[in-house]
């Protein structure tokens, strides 16, 4: 069962790549940012820092630095959904 979490992960950083790729452009992309969502989804697979890193191409510091409190524009969420 581990190995279909680790292939579904990678395919999650994949598919997140590729979309934050089309939609923001390369040249966006900085060497000193890491996207939290899918250090989050890597975590949850089961996957080190040193390996998110490496898949990301990234510093295991700033793999790192995605721990503790989210940092994205919604810290106070729960995580349910609001109302719509």
């Amino acid at each position: 069962m581990r190995g279909l979490s680790q292939r579904l992960g990678i395919a999650a950083v994949w598919g997140t790549l590729v979309t934050a790729g089309a939609v923001a452009g390369c040249s966006s992309m900085s060497s000193n940012h890491v996207d939290c969502n899918v250090v989050k989804l890597q975590q949850q697979a089961g996957r080190s820092d040193a390996e998110i890193a490496s898949a990301l191409g990234a510093s295991v510091g700033d793999v790192a630095s995605c721990h503790g409190a989210e940092k994205s524009g919604n810290a106070t969420s729960s995580g349910a959904p609001g109302p719509y």
